[in-house]
C-alpha cells in the first residue's frame, strides 16, 4: 500500500511539474474605459493585479486594462457618482497552475480627474504605484504582497496607507503642522513618528514586514 501511495504522489508531482512548464494560453485584448459622467469618488478593489494611478490630462476618468475570455473587469458608475472597479475571474483551479500572463496583462492603469471626494485602491500580490499628483479629499491605498509607491498625494482631509510584505514610499503634499499622524510599523523602519497630534488632516500608515519612507512637504 505504501508503494502505491508513493507512486501516486510521484505521478501527481510529475503532472504538476509538467503543467507548470506550460505557458498561459489566454488571449488578452487591450480595453479602454472613459467615463463621460460626473465622477465624485473612485473605488478599485482587485486581486493579483498591479494598479498604476496618474492624474487625468483631460479631466475625464480613464481606465486602460486587458481582458480575456476568463478575465474581465466590472466597471460601473452609481447614481451618487461612485465609480467602482472590480475583477471578475472565470477560471478553474488548473488555470492557476503554470506561468502567469505577462505583467502587461496583469496591470490596470487609472487616470483620475481632480477634485474627487474619495480615492480608494486595494490589490493583492502586486504593487500600487502613482505618478504625478493624486488629489482628493480622502485617499486610501492598500496593498497586500507588494510595494506602495507614489510621487505626491494631495489630500483635503485624510490619507490612509497600508502595506503588508512591501514598502511604502512617497511624499504627502502639505506642511508638517497640517497632519495628525498615526504610524504602525512591524518588522521594518519608518521615517514617520509613531504618533503626532494636531493638524486639521489625518495621516494613517500601517506597514507589516516592510519599510516606510514618507515625507510631508510643500509642493
Amino acid at each position: 500500500m505504501k508503494k502505491v501511495a508513493v507512486a501516486a504522489a510521484v505521478a501527481a508531482f510529475a503532472l504538476m511539474g509538467a503543467m507548470s512548464g506550460c505557458t498561459s494560453d489566454e488571449v488578452f485584448t487591450a480595453q479602454t474605459y472613459v467615463e463621460e459622467g460626473e465622477v465624485r469618488s473612485v473605488s478599485v478593489d482587485v486581486s493579483d493585479r498591479a494598479v498604476e494611478l496618474a492624474p487625468s490630462e483631460d479631466g475625464k476618468l480613464r481606465i486602460d486594462y486587458y481582458e480575456s475570455e476568463k478575465t474581465s473587469y466590472n466597471i460601473s458608475l452609481s447614481e451618487e457618482g461612485v465609480l467602482s472597479v472590480t475583477l471578475d475571474l472565470d477560471q478553474s483551479w488548473t488555470d492557476f497552475v503554470g506561468v502567469q500572463p505577462s505583467a502587461e496583462y496583469r496591470t490596470i492603469r487609472v487616470c483620475l480627474p481632480q477634485e474627487l471626494t474619495d480615492v480608494s485602491v486595494s490589490t493583492t500580490n502586486e504593487a500600487i504605484s502613482a505618478t504625478g499628483t493624486i488629489s482628493a479629499q480622502n485617499v486610501s491605498l492598500t496593498v497586500n504582497g507588494g510595494d506602495l509607491s507614489f510621487e505626491k498625494i494631495s489630500a483635503g482631509s485624510s490619507v490612509t496607507l497600508s502595506a503588508k510584505n512591501g514598502n511604502i514610499t512617497g511624499t504627502i503634499v502639505g506642511s508638517w503642522d497640517d497632519y495628525a499622524i498615526a504610524c504602525n510599523v512591524k518588522k521594518g523602519e519608518t521615517s514617520l513618528p509613531e504618533s503626532k497630534t494636531g493638524g486639521s488632516k489625518t495621516l494613517a500608515v500601517d506597514c507589516n514586514n516592510g519599510d516606510v519612507e514618507v515625507e510631508i512637504a510643500n509642493a
